[in-house]
């Protein structure tokens, strides 16, 4: 590899990953261009992950006691990373051939970027909630994360694949526990600091999903509860960029307006006026649709993608639920949800 191309060290955080290191692991080894060096973090597991995982071929470290968060085992590892730069990557995930090389070269390319981040689509679209997250990657990644691109503020660079300068996970003390959306915590906290980050659509992480409801809610519990918790923390230096402010503004409009709009409106309307209402849960059906149509086309599944549209109907139900009530309990009642529960 040339001198002039930075060294990546690769952080994995895993807890009963049993079913998914070993190739999530060799994922990481086979890719054009490997990490030169990959850690998992075996925190606390009690399935053989981290035997598996050293099987693997990766260097395996363990918390004398379990840090209780995907935050606090990646900042675990921060001390035995010695190389430029540090990508991390979930234990249930893999990637596409080049993704690090993809990566890399974004930071290599604009010496101001703090950090990388990729392309996310799930690994397995069986279930009603696993097609409908795939429908909700599609247009996230696929429209959203593209338009944020272009006006150079990504709303978060993913938890499941990034990467990132060494240098500033040091200057910022690693990935912070005080919130439940780590990934969003560290890419406001880098936009702040007056960092760069880059999405990379070349760079494909395929994650495993939560392919039952109750799986889906713990997910989604933990994801509405930290979006809320960050905007109560970086509110102040959110205002100050007016792009990201109203990148997360689009987005607190549709995770909660949209929200009430779906759980509470709709119903009343409905039973005020009769079930000519209910047209309203599919109205904005069209405007979700051609993006997901525009990036599944691109990737050959356009009958895949149609045919999962009614399950993303269904998880924005879901969806809906949770971040209304995550906005109660953090901002009526005061009450912090602060347990990291894993969501799947």
């Amino acid at each position: 590899m040339p001198g002039s191309t930075p060294a990546v060290t690769c952080i994995i955080p895993a807890y009963n990953e049993a079913a998914s290191i070993s190739d999530t692991v060799d994922s990481v080894f086979n890719q054009s261009e490997p990490p030169e060096s990959v850690i998992v973090v075996d925190d606390g597991s009690t399935d053989g992950t981290g035997e598996l995982a050293q099987q693997a071929g990766a260097m395996v470290i363990r918390p004398s006691t379990g840090t209780g968060s995907k935050a606090g085992a990646q900042s675990f590892a921060l001390p035995y990373v010695d190389t430029p730069l540090t990508m991390v990557l979930d234990a249930d995930s893999v990637l596409s051939p080049t993704a690090v090389a993809d990566l890399r070269s974004a930071l290599v390319q604009d010496p101001d970027a703090a950090a990388a981040c990729s392309f996310v689509v799930p690994r397995h679209r069986r279930t009603v909630w696993e097609r409908g997250r795939y429908v909700e990657y599609l247009y996230a990644f696929g429209h959203g994360k593209q338009i944020q691109e272009i006006f150079g503020h990504p709303l978060i660079s993913s938890g499941c694949f990034s990467m990132y300068r060494t240098e500033w996970l040091d200057h910022v003390g690693g990935w912070s526990t005080r919130t439940l959306a780590e990934d969003m915590d560290l890419t406001w906290t880098l936009y702040r600091l007056g960092g760069k980050v880059h999405f990379v659509e070349t760079a494909i992480c395929e994650p495993i999903e939560p392919d039952t409801m109750r799986m889906m809610s713990t997910q989604l519990k933990r994801w509405s509860h930290g979006f809320i918790q960050n905007v109560r923390v970086h509110w102040r230096g959110v205002l100050r960029r007016s792009m990201l402010r109203s990148i997360i503004a689009v987005s607190l409009w549709d995770g909660v307006v949209a929200s009430i709009f779906y759980l509470m409106v709709l119903p009343v309307l409905t039973f005020l006026y009769g079930p000519w209402a209910l047209v309203g849960y599919v109205i904005d059906l069209p405007a979700i649709a051609v993006p997901v149509v525009y990036a599944a086309r691109r990737r050959g599944e356009v009958r895949h993608a149609l045919a999962s549209l009614p399950a993303f109907l269904v998880l924005r139900l879901l969806n809906a639920y949770h971040m209304i009530r995550a906005l109660f309990n953090e901002v009526v009642l005061r009450r912090t949800f602060d347990v990291y529960e894993k969501g799947h």
